[in-house]
């Protein structure tokens, strides 16, 4: 199923509204704690797994349930190396790593 979905850096996860989450079937697997922009609490039931496609980019994921719009927040951005580009009010492929997506691995030994 193709989305649109606003970007947002400040959030985590991915959020998606209800109605996706009984089109896609996806089962509840718990719910947990969240605070709102305006700092209030709220649980939300969280799903998956969701595949995300962006570009020649793919992450799985779980997404909270929440709102009436898909947003795509830091850990599925950061997994498929996107970035923001704030002056064209987009997303898109980190320039840097145009064909395939860097991720970082800190403390790993090699042999």
């Amino acid at each position: 199923m193709e989305v649109s979905a606003l970007a947002d850096s400040g959030a985590v996860h991915l959020c998606i509204p209800e109605h996706l989450a009984i089109q896609l079937s996806l089962a509840e697997l718990e719910r947990r704690e969240l605070v709102l922009a305006d700092g209030r609490r709220r649980t939300v039931p969280y799903v998956g797994p969701v595949e995300v496609r962006f570009g020649n980019r793919r992450c799985f994921t779980g997404a909270m349930v929440l709102g009436n719009e898909v947003l795509l927040g830091a850990i599925p951005m950061k997994d498929m190396d996107l970035v923001l580009r704030p002056q064209l009010q987009s997303v898109d492929v980190n320039p840097d790593n145009p064909n395939i997506p860097l991720s970082v691995a800190k403390g790993l030994q090699q042999g």
